[in-house]
């Protein structure tokens, strides 16, 4: 019998300067430093902790990780605090789009200041009006 996931409790990810990803994640995002360990710093919020621990940072062994929101409204309004917070955004003045062409998920992508791809997405947005 295949084992039944559940939501993602937490991941660990490597990062030049835990201190400055920190940063990022608590400035940009409904995140807070939930607790501190030899070379890292966890943030956390009720769905996902993310533990950035000092390392090599290697963007390129995961393509991306998505984050879903509930409606287009909060991603409209994520992308404007993105911006003003001068995140570094895909796909400038188009930044949200479909997932995939045809896709009826809408979403936008982003780097953080170690160069890995994240997106925040609405899952069937192109059908909600909202």
């Amino acid at each position: 019998m295949p084992v039944a996931l559940g939501a993602v409790g937490h991941f660990s990810l490597a990062v030049r300067d835990p201190e400055r990803s920190a940063k990022f994640w608590t400035g940009n995002f409904d995140l807070k430093e939930i607790f501190r360990f030899e070379g890292g710093i966890a943030v956390s919020n009720d769905a996902i902790t993310i533990a950035l621990f000092k390392g090599k940072p290697d963007p390129q062994v995961m393509e991306h990780m998505s984050f879903h929101l509930q409606n287009m409204r909060e991603l409209r309004a994520a992308l404007e605090e993105l911006r003003q917070n001068g995140v570094t955004l895909e796909d400038p003045g188009d930044e949200i789009g479909p997932e995939a062409p045809g896709s009826p998920h809408m979403g936008l992508w982003f780097h953080d200041p170690d160069g890995y791809r994240w997106e925040l997405s609405v899952q069937n947005g192109a059908a909600k009006g909202d």
